[in-house]
């Protein structure tokens, strides 16, 4: 009898979905256990005692990513921004150590490579990005050679490319995706360019930022100083320059202008003649180092769910509202941190202003409360090193308005290059980070 119930197919489906799935059901299921999942986890256990909660993440290492810029500039250990994940995970909290496969909101389920499938009453989307290499011809040939890195993807390998550079010209530049951390290039394009200087080479060096967006910064009075950091560095700036190809082997990079132009001098600032070739709308400079951010995007699960933008300028990215953090469409879902489709700089300091709102609103539904808060309002901060011991934090929100903590302010003008600021990066962040943020505390 026992053999019958599970040999026989249709028995066997009723058996497999009616009682596996339910003794794999789960109270609330986070899918990351990066910033944005282990920093829920850790509020709700502080919060709430005696919920059911899993995490779904690969890695059994956690990093911390906001010190890679300054990996690459020789002043921070890479080592250092590593932890063990099992450290992190919050005590209660169990780890599914699988990769989400697909998410099904309409059946409450998700799927995992090796672990099989997890139905839950809430789901919290917190994959992170993924780096996508292969979206720009010519990137994953250029980075096997020296002079080309990226401090997204191998920050030690970007210190090494900056010690080997002995001047010439040297590219910064972004691509047209949504990336995480956005000023990270122009970051260390500021800390080279110091290096530069300190080694003696600055004489003999040209430094160019292409990006294919309009501005340096957005918000003002960040904006304003920071071009005043351009001016002091002598750095010149390309707008509306969009990178569609590297060839590593000529050293040459190739971009689109993604504006009309009479002149392309008008398109920059600080203009000068860099050897730069020009045909019909289409830019290659050459470059002797190069420095770049990759194309970003979410996780294919998520692009591939419905919880994903179909159609528009947020096409593949979270489908939430972007006050409550709740989805759109399926009210026992949420998201948060850079997979979401918000209208703000993907940062750490974006979760950690997040997560208290995404925390609340499930402690509201899972005690039937239908009223959310809507809190969140766009808050996000770029730590912008602009040279060895300098930093300007710039905090904005939504409407591109100037947001700084009120406590720092009394004390720094946050706006101005300062040293407190660059110890609060190296020093106080990181700690931060670890000891309250990752433990429900900040």
């Amino acid at each position: 009898r026992m053999t019958y119930v599970i040999y026989e197919p249709g028995i066997t489906h009723y058996f497999r979905t009616h009682f596996l799935n339910a003794m794999k059901k789960h109270q609330i299921v986070i899918i990351g256990g990066g910033t944005a999942g282990i920093t829920v986890a850790a509020q709700l256990v502080r919060k709430k005692k005696g919920l059911d909660i899993v995490i779904v993440e690969p890695s059994e290492k956690h990093y911390y990513q906001p010190a890679w810029t300054l990996v690459g500039a020789g002043t921070y250990d890479f080592e250092d921004t590593i932890r063990k994940e099992s450290d992190y995970i919050p005590k209660g909290v169990k780890w599914i150590k699988d990769k989400a496969t697909a998410i099904y909101p309409d059946k409450k389920e998700v799927s995992t490579s090796n672990s099989g499938d997890f139905s839950y009453d809430f789901l919290v989307v917190a994959p992170g990005l993924v780096m996508r290499t292969d979206l720009l011809d010519g990137l994953e040939a250029a980075l096997q050679k020296d002079n080309v890195s990226s401090v997204y993807l191998d920050p030690k390998k970007a210190w090494q490319s900056l010690q080997n550079f002995k001047g010439g010209q040297a590219l910064f530049t972004q691509p047209d995706t949504p990336i995480k951390c956005g000023g990270a290039p122009q970051k260390f394009m500021y800390l080279s360019e110091h290096y530069f200087r300190k080694n003696k080479l600055r004489d003999r060096s040209k430094i160019i930022y292409a990006t294919p967006g309009s501005v340096i910064f957005g918000v003002e009075p960040f904006k304003s100083t920071l071009m005043e950091v351009v001016d002091r560095k002598n750095l010149q700036l390309r707008f509306f320059h969009k990178l569609v190809k590297i060839d590593g082997e000529n050293k040459r990079v190739y971009f689109d202008i993604v504006k009309p132009f009479e002149k392309l001098s008008n398109l920059c600032y600080n203009y000068k003649e860099v050897g730069a070739d020009q045909v019909e709308g289409h830019v290659s400079l050459p470059f002797d180092m190069l420095h770049l951010a990759p194309p970003q995007k979410a996780p294919d699960f998520i692009e591939q769910s419905k919880l994903a933008h179909q159609e528009g300028a947020q096409k593949g990215w979270i489908n939430v509202n972007i006050n409550t953090l709740q989805h759109n469409e399926f009210q026992n879902v949420f998201a948060l941190g850079d997979a979401a489709a918000l209208p703000t700089a993907k940062t750490g300091a974006a979760v950690r202003k997040q997560a208290p709102v995404v925390v609340e609103n499930l402690l509201h539904l899972i005690h039937n409360e239908q009223e959310l808060s809507d809190d969140y309002h766009g808050y996000s901060s770029c730590p912008l090193v602009t040279g060895y011991g300098k930093m300007v934090l710039a905090e904005f929100n939504y409407e591109g308005e100037r947001d700084s903590d009120p406590m720092i302010s009394k004390f720094f003008d946050t706006s101005k290059e300062l040293w407190p600021m660059w110890m609060l990066k190296k020093y106080g962040l990181p700690f931060m980070y670890w000891n309250l943020m990752l433990k429900g505390k900040a």
